[in-house]
């Protein structure tokens, strides 16, 4: 049997969509995942999810407490089979960190058709984007 399928979810800062995500692949893939979250900035490393952030996910039985943020690394592209991006942006700034270390680069929203999570973090729709990322998970699930 092959090893479970290692995700890495990423944002900006890693403390609202990719820890949000992080929490509801999880839930969404059990043991058929490893999954973990990073940021492609590192503002934020070391700290806790966004409380708001965090309410929005426990609305939808997501925890998320435990998890601290940190930055992308090189060895992620490596360590990693799938990593997937909150939007664009950060799509390219994984683009051009990749030192080819043979991870698939995606869209989190890919299953859904593709486009950007919105950042709660500016656009305050902490339930929404919540919601949005654990459709996304249900699809991914559907998909892997």
């Amino acid at each position: 049997m092959s090893h479970p399928i290692r995700i890495l979810c990423v944002c900006l800062g890693n403390i609202c969509r990719s820890p949000t995500a992080e929490a509801a692949l999880r839930a969404e893939l059990g043991a058929r995942a490893e999954v973990d979250s990073a940021g492609t900035g590192g503002w934020h490393v070391g700290d806790a999810p966004y409380p708001p952030m965090q309410a929005a996910g426990r609305q939808l039985g997501l925890a998320m407490a435990e998890l601290r943020a940190r930055q992308v690394r090189p060895a992620d592209f490596g360590r990693f089979d799938l990593i997937l991006a909150m939007d664009r942006q950060n799509l390219r700034d994984l683009q051009a960190l990749d030192p080819g270390g043979g991870a698939r680069l995606a869209l989190y929203l890919d299953p859904l058709g593709g486009g950007d999570v919105p950042d709660p973090y500016y656009t305050r729709d902490f339930d929404g984007v919540a919601a949005l990322i654990v459709q996304a998970a249900q699809a991914w699930s559907e998909q892997l």
